[in-house]
Order: structure tokens, then C-alpha cells, then sequence
């Protein structure tokens, strides 16, 4: 396959691969100074902002909110309004369980933690479920029969407190149904992070009038109902409770999808081998629909330099096969949702040591942003614009520090929609 013109420059040129790292969640507010950016010492992020032009995104739209992987697809070039069919068959996809379209739905679930009167305490079961419990319990309630035995259910347990949970019948499903995860609202096939969500287990609804969505959702109910009676018993949770800890008795299903998307591969629509590093099956889910080679990582748990070093050693073996290596690390998203400024800080500077600043980025043009923002103070995802910086070799902005601030005063401005962002990105390196 002919390369693109940034690929083939001749010798001479060092900027013969494009490294795409995101920082999940790592943007927040602009206006609220110092953000995590500010705080943190990086000097890897920040030696790199100052070769490269600055500006933001909104990663689907200004004020918008959106989830990651609605995100991810938007910023590797695929409008989402378009191409996008619920989270659900991506995060099955990433698991190793591809739906049959039509007669199953799949939605992204968490194991989480509900009072005896319904009400949500933790959506996430305090961030301290194992994957080990996880299993244990998904096997409880994976192969439920419903529907007196024309629909079933089935659990994958995938990292922590996340799953996929997958509906199936003999008859016809439809993806559009609600959420009973108050934490995200759908509007179309999209959803939406809310801010400050309602506490009460909501139950899940069909969003058109068709036969489909309705047996959907009953389905999902049923489903659901039947859950949090076997978990309420299960030993895991017996356990958790004694050893003080919240247990794990019920399954928020959300991101409901009936199809994977049917897209161009992103070697078709750029030109160039794409390949991805990715921590979440969300991601790993999109690597495949886009027909990226997907480099998998397993590690989980141990110290920051042993998992961002598994990471970047991933990095640098994709590298040598592909074009455009996407790189999306989980890290500071998960304190922005904590509200924990010190811990979003932390994770901050644990990827610019471990991963950036022992990158030899001097052969790369490398490109860095995040998906969304997720400001401390918000708990959630928002729409706030995004910064990103571009390293290409013709000489940056004179920023010093990769922040909020400095990029909305970058002369590459601000891209309205984050499908917008990679071509500019590979426009620009096709003009150096």
C-alpha cells in the first residue's frame, strides 16, 4: 500500500510515525485555576509543548458531555452521529463476544451497590471490586432464562466493576431502550454524562414505539429484577459486608445496541496503518470496528511503573508495524470522577515519568489530548473544550507548559467537533 506523504519524506526527515496519546479525562475546567494540568510537574508532557502548536476540541460539540467511547470515535475521525450504534456491542466486541445482530442487544454494565428501598448508594461499588469477585458474581447470574425461556441473558465480567450484559431472544431486540445507570441519559443513540444523578434504581424504557424496544426493555427488567435477588445472597457480598466493604447487588445496564458499526476501515479512509494501545475493552471494541491493529495489554494491578511500562512497551512494538499508533491511557479519569484533585495530579505526572519522558519521541511526530474533560469539581464528564498540542518538527507556539489555559491561546484554535481533529493533525503533517 502506498504511504502518505508524512510517511515517506524522504531519509533525511526523523517524523516518520505519529504517536495519537490520549489522557483519559485528564482536561478539566479552564476556568478553574490551578486545573491537574497546572498542578503537575511534567516535564515530558511539557518539553513537548514547547515544539508543538496548541488549540482545543470539542470532542462532539460544544457543551456536550460525552461518554469515551462516543469520544474516542469522534477523535479518531468518525463523526459519531453518523457511525456510532451504542456503546454496548463495542464494549462486547473488546470482550471477545460478538452480538447476532438483531436477535441480541448488548450494554455496558457496572456491578453496583443499591439499598433495600432501591436506591443507588455507589455506582461503582467503591472503585474496590475485584475482577476476581466480579467473575464470581457475573457466573451467577450469566445464562439467566427470561421471557419464560424464549430470551436469555448473558455477563461478561470484564475489569473491576465493569461488564458487558448481553440480551438475547428468539424473537427481534432493539438497542433503543433506556438506562437504568441514572449517571448517563441517551439522547438518540448517544448518551450523555449527567451531572449530579438521581439516587433512585430507575427502570429501563423503550425509546420508540416499536414491538422490539418494548420487549427489549421488559426483557432488561426482568433481567435486572432477577439480579438483584441472587446477588443479595451471593457470598461475595456476604463477604464484602462483613470486611466492611459495599457489596456488590445489582447491575446498572446502560449504552444499549443491537449492531456494531459498519464503517471503512480507518486504513481506507487516511491512507496509513492504524494500530492501538488500549487499557479498556471500550476502546480495544473500536480498535476492531475500525480494522486497527490492536495491541493488547494485560495488566491491571501492580505499581505505576509497572503497568505504564507495559504500556509503553506496547507503544513502542505497534510502532514498528503501523503508522499511526493510538494510545489511550486510563489513568486520571477515574479521580476526576472521585472529585480527588491530588489524585488526578498524581496520575498525571505517574504517565509523564513512566511513559512520556522515557518515550524517544525525537523519530515521532506525536499528538496529545484526552477524550473528554472530567473536572475534579464536577465528578463527571463535561463539555468543556479539550486541549490538545501537535509536535511535527516546524517549531511550536512558545508555550511552555502543556495546560488548559495555553492551549486555548494555540494557533491551531479551535476544532468544533473532535472528527475534525486527526485530519487537521495529518493535514498539517503532510505540510511539514
Amino acid at each position: 500500500m502506498p504511504q502518505a506523504s508524512f510517511i515517506n519524506k524522504g531519509v533525511d526527515s526523523p517524523y516518520m510515525k505519529l504517536l495519537f496519546l490520549v489522557l483519559d479525562g485528564a482536561a478539566d475546567n479552564a476556568n478553574d485555576v490551578p486545573t491537574p494540568y497546572m498542578a503537575a510537574n511534567k516535564p515530558g508532557l511539557d518539553g513537548l509543548a514547547r515544539q508543538s502548536r496548541m488549540g482545543v476540541h470539542y470532542p462532539l460539540g460544544r457543551g456536550v458531555a460525552p461518554e469515551s467511547d462516543s469520544a474516542v470515535m469522534s477523535i479518531l475521525g468518525y463523526d459519531p452521529n453518523k457511525y456510532y450504534t451504542g456503546r454496548g456491542p463495542l464494549e462486547a466486541l473488546g470482550a471477545g463476544y460478538k452480538i447476532r445482530e438483531g436477535y441480541e442487544v448488548a450494554f455496558r454494565a457496572n456491578f453496583a451497590t443499591i439499598d433495600a428501598s432501591r436506591n443507588i448508594v455507589d455506582r461503582r461499588v467503591g472503585r474496590n471490586l475485584s475482577s476476581e469477585e466480579a467473575a464470581e458474581l457475573a457466573r451467577a447470574v450469566d445464562n439467566m432464562k427470561l421471557g419464560g425461556g424464549r430470551g436469555y441473558a448473558r455477563v461478561i465480567p470484564t475489569i473491576g466493576h465493569r461488564a458487558v450484559v448481553v440480551i438475547g431472544s428468539s424473537d427481534r431486540l432493539s438497542g433503543y431502550v433506556s438506562n437504568n445507570d441514572p449517571g448517563y441519559a441517551r439522547q438518540g443513540k448517544i448518551s450523555i454524562a449527567v451531572p449530579n444523578p438521581g439516587k433512585k434504581l430507575p427502570p429501563l424504557e423503550a425509546l420508540d414505539s416499536s414491538e422490539e424496544a418494548r420487549r427489549t426493555a421488559e426483557l432488561a427488567n426482568e433481567f435486572v429484577d432477577k439480579a438483584i435477588k441472587i446477588l443479595a445472597d451471593h457470598e461475595v457480598n456476604k463477604r464484602r459486608e462483613r470486611e466492611g466493604k459495599l457489596p456488590g447487588n445489582v447491575i446498572l445496564i446502560r449504552d444499549a445496541g443491537h449492531e456494531i458499526p459498519h464503517v471503512e476501515p480507518a486504513e481506507k479512509v487516511f491512507g496509513l496503518r492504524f494500530g492501538a494501545v488500549t487499557e479498556m475493552p471500550v476502546e480495544r471494541g473500536i480498535a476492531i470496528a475500525l480494522g486497527m491493529d490492536s495491541m493488547p495489554v494485560s495488566k491491571y494491578v501492580g505499581t505505576k511503573e509497572e503497568v505504564l511500562g507495559e504500556r509503553l512497551e506496547a507503544t513502542l512494538r505497534l510502532l514498528d508495524r503501523v503508522d499511526v499508533a493510538y494510545v489511550h491511557l486510563k489513568g486520571p479519569d477515574e479521580p476526576g470522577h472521585d472529585g480527588d484533585f491530588k489524585r488526578k495530579v498524581e496520575e498525571i505526572e505517574a504517565i509523564d515519568k513512566y511513559y512520556v519522558q522515557r518515550l524517544n519521541s525525537d523519530s515521532l511526530a506525536v499528538l496529545v489530548t484526552s477524550d473528554h474533560a472530567t473536572p475534579w469539581r464536577l465528578r463527571s464528564h463535561s463539555g468543556d473544550p479539550v486541549p490538545f498540542m501537535v509536535k511535527t518538527g516546524s517549531g511550536g507556539d512558545g508555550f511552555s507548559r502543556f495546560d488548559e489555559v495555553n492551549a486555548l491561546k494555540g494557533s491551531l484554535g479551535i476544532v468544533e467537533h473532535g472528527w475534525f481533529l486527526l485530519p487537521l493533525v495529518l493535514k498539517l503533517l503532510r505540510k511539514d
